[in-house]
């Protein structure tokens, strides 16, 4: 059996010794970019191996060009998933502290380079840790394997793109952000207040349970289809495309989405810190 969006603990609980599948940490904070690291030396899911946000998910920032966390090349983040030792057949699970918003990322990633067999830790490390679950600390590695990527340009936009889309009745944009931002009260850690016009409420955080789990696939579904107007089939007609402040917790949105059978739906990964380094492009607030 393959996972492809969520396992729980107890299915990870029976497997993660197996060579064949990989556990990934992706433990981090924005406020402390070492913290997760920490935290991953102190305790982790044994055999887990570090996935660092700025360092191993992301690649370099070009002032005024790029968000705040923009894509590794696909030759680069190939490399990466080698020295992590996977490949074409490692079942691979993703894990954070903050409900799946940085394991999505890698998730994402993962899907984007055509490695389908990835899912993110329901209730992640704070579920595993209440239940006694095994743990182990220092630094762990894996055998390396040679990842051979194959690139699914279609799953992600560009700003171009978007740009194109805002008066495109056919496509539905949505912010993954929490509402303040999306309003355009506070800037959080970009320059610029606001959102790109025509863009819905998503904040990722509804997704969620109250403890961290994620809602059920019903649960998420008839969130979805109320937010993005599902038609009579309970389908959602139009393409749509899921933003954030840098590209990364609109990956959970995404996740969700297929979580609840609705389909698959597109990552603007520059999301709005990109957006923002071309004044002409148009803000909206309120």
């Amino acid at each position: 059996m393959t996972y492809t969006t969520l396992i729980s603990t107890a299915d990870l609980a029976a497997c993660y010794s197996n060579p064949n599948w990989a556990v990934i940490d992706c433990r981090f904070s924005l406020a402390d970019p070492t913290q997760g690291r920490r935290d991953y030396l102190n305790a982790h899911i044994p055999g887990a191996v570090y996935a660092h946000l700025d360092n191993d998910l992301s690649g370099p920032i070009i002032p005024g060009e790029t968000g705040r966390h923009p894509l590794p090349s696909v030759e680069e983040f190939a490399a990466t998933l080698s020295r992590w030792g996977i490949d074409a057949g490692v079942q691979v699970v993703a894990y954070d502290d903050a409900g799946g918003m940085y394991a999505a990322r890698l998730w994402w990633m993962l899907r984007w380079l055509g490695h389908a067999d990835a899912a993110v830790l329901d209730g992640g490390w704070l579920k595993w840790w209440e239940e006694a679950r095994p743990m182990a600390g220092g630094l762990e590695q894996r055998f390396p394997r040679t990842f051979y990527p194959d690139p699914q340009p279609d799953m992600q936009v560009s700003s171009a793109d978007v740009l194109a889309a805002l008066d495109d009745g056919r496509v539905l944009l949505a912010d993954a952000r929490d509402a303040v931002r999306y309003r355009g009260e506070a800037a959080g850690l970009d320059p610029v207040a606001g959102r790109i016009p025509g863009a819905l409420s998503a904040h990722y955080v509804c997704n969620l349970n109250d403890d961290g789990t994620w809602r059920s696939p019903e649960e998420l579904r008839a969130y979805y289809a109320a937010l993005l107007g599902a038609d009579d089939s309970g389908q959602i007609s139009q393409e749509v495309i899921f933003y954030c402040g840098s590209g990364v917790t609109a990956a959970h949105d995404v996740l969700a989405l297929e979580q609840a059978g609705l389909g698959k739906s597109k990552l603007y990964a520059g999301s709005w810190s990109e957006w923002i380094t071309d004044a002409t492009r148009p803000v909206a607030r309120g």
